[in-house]
């Protein structure tokens, strides 16, 4: 018998009927012989919960945990499924999908649900921070801000690009101040540096990274993760770096320091907050206590989706390989070098 699928479905996610689809997923599954659990989340709070209750369904009966959701709830499900031994799938139903794309996974959902039943599982690389998951980014600084106004927006005018645009636009506007973190390799090979930024992001989302024009989506390939932080710089400025984002061109800015690493410690020095740095995890915001340890889990996802090479990011990013980008330490010279002392 195949084995079942237990689909963790988030309602508010995404812009369609959620009886269609409903009724779209029993269809294709019935029509594959297919036997479907559906787990619906009326509301977000209760996805943790939920996603644990069908990887415990998945592990009595050998089945799929399946994420039917934008990128926020396939991180949760993702969360719950690492480390079960149980195979993951998603069905894409938010406005990026940075996730499934980067994976060749389709937007149009008879096409997620045709690989979903027929495809095979193959492993992914998953970024950890203080033991909490990422897929596509985590960040702290101005970036988690720009994400709870963006949540704002899209209360008062709907989910879309453009409602995250303006939003974007709208949080730069604001102005900002920069924090003040220590930086220290993995291996302890060089001193801690002191840096002045506005934001510091992690990325694990090849894709994400190309399409902005950072040359750190080839290391995200070859198994490290992407360290991108800004020097100081006015509002003005920050639109002209939003702008070179959208146009494929922030690697060129000299505003921009970003280098490659497996593993990176962060300690925030100011502003400090005896209740945790907010950090920012696929677009959800929690609190996370100080120090930061950004890593990649020893252990991968073992994701459905199309043979190697069939499409996604693979189309964009080209391939390299772990020889290609020095993965032992996060570069101990680099860190000396790149960041000015702040």
């Amino acid at each position: 018998m195949p084995p079942p699928l237990h689909i963790v479905f988030n309602l508010g996610s995404g812009h369609g009927d959620a009886e269609a689809t409903r009724t779209r997923i029993a269809d294709a599954c019935a029509a594959a012989g297919r036997s479907v659990r559906l787990i619906e989340v009326l509301d977000p709070r209760q996805l943790p919960d939920l996603a644990a209750q069908a990887v415990r369904a998945a592990r009595a009966d050998g089945g799929i945990v399946v994420a039917a959701g934008g990128d926020g709830t396939i991180n949760a499900v993702a969360q719950a499924v690492l480390g079960s031994g149980c195979t993951f799938g998603v069905l894409p139903q938010g406005t990026f999908n940075y996730f499934s794309r980067a994976h060749g996974i389709p937007d149009d959902l008879d096409a997620a649900l045709q690989l979903l039943l027929t495809g095979r599982p193959q492993p992914v690389q998953v970024g950890l921070v203080n033991g909490r998951v990422f897929l596509v980014n985590a960040s702290l600084g101005l970036y988690p801000r720009l994400l709870e106004d963006r949540e704002a927006w899209k209360r008062q005018l709907g989910r879309s690009r453009l409602v995250a645009g303006i939003a974007l636009l709208a949080t730069l506007l604001r102005g900002h101040r920069s924090l003040r973190l220590i930086l220290e390799a993995a291996d302890g090979a060089s001193r801690p540096q002191a840096l002045r930024t506005p934001t510091l992001f992690i990325g694990n989302n090849p894709l994400q990274l190309a399409q902005i024009g950072l040359p750190q989506a080839q290391a995200v390939e070859g198994g490290a993760l992407a360290m991108v932080a800004l020097r100081p710089v006015g509002r003005l400025a920050l639109l002209g770096l939003a702008l070179r984002g959208a146009l494929g061109r922030l690697g060129e800015a000299d505003q921009v320091i970003a280098f490659s690493s497996r593993s990176l410690s962060v300690q925030p020095g100011w502003p400090w907050n005896p209740r945790g740095v907010k950090v920012a995890t696929d677009g959800e915001v929690r609190r996370l206590r100080a120090p930061l340890r950004f890593s990649v889990s020893p252990q991968p996802l073992h994701l459905i989706q199309p043979p190697p090479f069939a499409g996604g990011a693979t189309e964009t990013v080209a391939a390299v390989t772990p020889a290609d980008v020095s993965l032992a330490t996060p570069s101990a010279s680099a860190i000396a070098t790149a960041f000015d002392p702040a």
